[in-house]
């Protein structure tokens, strides 16, 4: 008899997902941490929805097929269908819904969580990615729609970017929704393949949008997309659409006069805004920065936006007879992570444990004395977890970035001392055992 072959598990991830170290976790925190100050600033409520929905409460983004598997990662459930979050409006407008007589009116919520698309990834463009969305529910006065714009200003150049570094675009669903009409375009559908085509404008350029718009188009990997099959008439009166230097629309005109109240005025007005979801009813706006972003290769990449949002009046009716409008906005931080770490050094302090040699197992009780004293005092330490000698452990010592390394040898216990060793200058010292804890300071 044959002896099967055992297979291996695969050590490589799957494309868009990625295992992220301790660096990037580190400014992520940061950015978070100044996220959250300015949402308590700001009166946001902090709220968490479960990772899964079921997948006809966030249809919006669905194909319609017999298994929704383009756009979203899914599975079946007894007999209904499960999905991973697309994105984290659609859970809000579902949580709205469903505890529509509890909540304030307006309803003002903040949330950071991880979100999955079904999708092809990029240059700081994941499948699996951490998502901040800021939204007001309940509420058409345009003064939020205007606030959201400084607020995410605010948030940026708290965490180290200046006003040349990036640029609020605001454009409004509505000068598409006039466009329509004129060209007459009435299905669905097709309105929503136009809508992404357009949202491509900043990545790909209009050239290449343009054939989105038409019979389709062919990426450099091979893969074609389908096109709108709009003809050359109806391409020219969107290119021309694209190109007003003022908003008409009297949203945009109350947004702006807000701004000027605000002082604010890090904005402008680009009517190629698109944002490619179907829900937006009015103004939209996205997050541009200003500065070249480099791939993994060194390669200076089209980055294009790091987030933005608009106004969903209508998305929290579909579930139920519920007048509820609303307008939010989003920022993939793992974006936002991947560019500000090209953008400037982060002065962020990487804590790493003070080692303790193991001489003697028999000794012990002593590390562990020693090792109580250093966390009594808030010192990040450890006793050597591993098993070998001396040079083993300095091995160890030196790999994690220990500042310094504590000797207890029989000569130091005896004498009620321990040996320092500052792996960052090499000098080793004696010291007692009552002073110890004052050095080690002094070193880290």
């Amino acid at each position: 008899m044959e002896k099967q072959k055992k297979i291996k598990p695969i050590k490589e991830l799957p494309s868009g997902f990625e295992d992220r170290k301790e660096k990037e976790l580190l400014i992520r925190d940061f950015i978070i941490s100044k996220i959250k100050e300015v949402m308590v600033k700001y009166g946001f409520q902090y709220l968490e929805t479960p990772s899964f929905e079921f997948t006809e409460s966030i249809g919006k983004f669905l194909p319609d097929k017999e298994r929704p598997g383009e756009g979203v990662f899914s599975f079946k459930d007894e007999n209904r269908w499960l999905s991973l979050r697309y994105d984290l409006t659609a859970p809000l407008a579902r949580y709205v819904a469903k505890n529509f007589n509890e909540i304030p009116k307006p309803f003002k919520r903040y949330q950071l969580g991880t979100v999955w698309r079904n999708e092809k990834p990029g240059p700081g463009r994941y499948r699996e990615f951490l998502q901040f969305d800021a939204d007001y529910v309940g509420t058409k006065n345009l003064q939020a729609d205007a606030e959201l714009c400084v607020m995410i200003s605010e948030i940026l150049e708290n965490c180290g970017l200046t006003q040349n570094d990036y640029t609020i675009k605001i454009s409004s669903r509505k000068i598409t929704d006039e466009l329509f009409k004129k060209l007459k375009i009435q299905s669905q559908e097709k309105i929503s393949i136009i809508l992404r085509a357009l949202d491509k404008i900043d990545r790909l350029g209009w050239t290449e949008a343009k054939k989105l718009l038409g019979e389709g188009r062919k990426d450099k990997s091979g893969d074609y997309t389908k096109g709108a099959e709009l003809d050359v008439k109806q391409i020219k009166a969107i290119e021309s659409s694209l190109n007003v230097n003022s908003p008409q629309s009297e949203d945009l005109k109350q947004i702006i006069k807000i701004f000027k109240d605000y002082k604010f005025d890090n904005y402008k007005f680009d009517p190629s805004v698109i944002r490619g979801l179907e829900y937006y009813t009015g103004p939209i706006f996205e997050v541009n920065l200003n500065f070249s972003v480099k791939n993994l290769k060194g390669q200076v990449i089209q980055f294009g936006s790091i987030g933005g949002g608009g106004r969903y009046d209508n998305l929290v009716s579909n579930f139920g007879n519920l007048d509820y409008p609303a307008t939010g906005i989003s920022v993939g931080i793992d974006r936002l992570v991947f560019a500000l770490m090209q953008k400037k050094e982060f002065d962020l302090k990487v804590t790493r444990p003070v080692m303790i040699s193991i001489f003697d197992q028999n000794n012990m009780k002593k590390y562990i004395e020693i090792l109580k004293k250093l966390r009594s005092e808030n010192i990040s330490s450890e006793i050597y977890p591993g098993e070998g000698k001396i040079k083993k452990q300095m091995e160890y010592a030196n790999r994690i970035s220990s500042p310094c390394v504590i000797f207890a040898g029989e000569e130091e216990i005896k004498n009620s001392e321990v040996k320092i060793k500052d792996l960052r200058t090499g000098k080793e010292t004696n010291i007692k055992n009552e002073k110890m804890v004052n050095e080690i300071k002094k070193i880290i």
